[in-house]
């Protein structure tokens, strides 16, 4: 190079490769073509595993209407067990699908909430409706419903076959399930995993139900 004095000043490696076309070439086929290269190759995670089909149910929503599994054909499903006084751990699991419910709002027309309540005696459609309408539940997304309390038995532990840890009696099986797992269901009504109410289960909840949408969408 030379300089306005007509000194010649030699380029240096970095001035010369920037100059170079071939390092251009080079640079953009590999900042484009990488990427690509990758997304083609990667692996996707492998399928959930599936434990069981859940039986054919129909409850009662909190807008006194017929809803079961029949409603929630074609859907990913969340099946959350819950009542509308509850406390502890259960308050916490209410929170969490408050979350979940936002970070699926994206995806509404293929994934569901579905809140049964453990105290049918109590949870009324009624009740149902006025705490849906307190935690801002969207209907077309998280629907709150009840049954009577030996078909709300069936569905989970028969069901379901949500983990009860040991528990015997039908209102301890309820119980010991109350708010600590969680059911995840595909669109064809089968069970795909269980979660436990905490922050990484939640997070692998998340990547598993969004994995069932998209190979279904595949």
């Amino acid at each position: 190079m030379t300089t306005s004095t007509g000194y010649y000043r030699q380029n240096n490696v970095i001035e010369k490769l920037v100059l170079n076309k071939w390092f251009w070439i080079v640079a953009v086929t590999f900042l484009f073509g990488y990427p690509v290269t990758k997304s083609v190759y990667r692996q996707l995670p492998n399928a959930l595993p599936v434990y069981h089909a859940v039986p054919e149910f129909s409850f009662t929503n909190e807008d006194n209407q017929a809803f079961g599994l029949k409603e929630l054909k074609g859907k990913v499903w969340l099946a959350h067990l819950m009542s509308s006084d509850c406390g502890g751990e259960c308050a916490l699991s209410i929170q969490q699908m408050q979350l979940i419910q936002h970070r699926i709002r994206g995806v509404v027309d293929r994934a569901a909430i579905v809140s049964i309540t453990i105290d049918p005696t109590n949870d009324t459609p009624a009740v149902l409706y006025k705490k849906a309408r307190e935690l801002n539940a969207n209907p077309v997304v998280w629907r709150f419903v009840t049954a009577p309390q030996e078909e709300v038995r069936a569905l989970i532990v028969d069901g379901l076959k949500v983990p009860t840890q040991g528990s015997s009696t039908a209102q301890s099986e309820i119980e010991a399930v109350k708010a600590h797992r969680l059911a995840l269901i595909d669109q064809e009504g089968n069970v795909r995993g269980f979660y436990v109410i905490q922050k990484n289960e939640i997070n692998q909840l998340m990547i598993d139900l969004g994995l069932l949408i998209n190979r279904k969408k595949s």
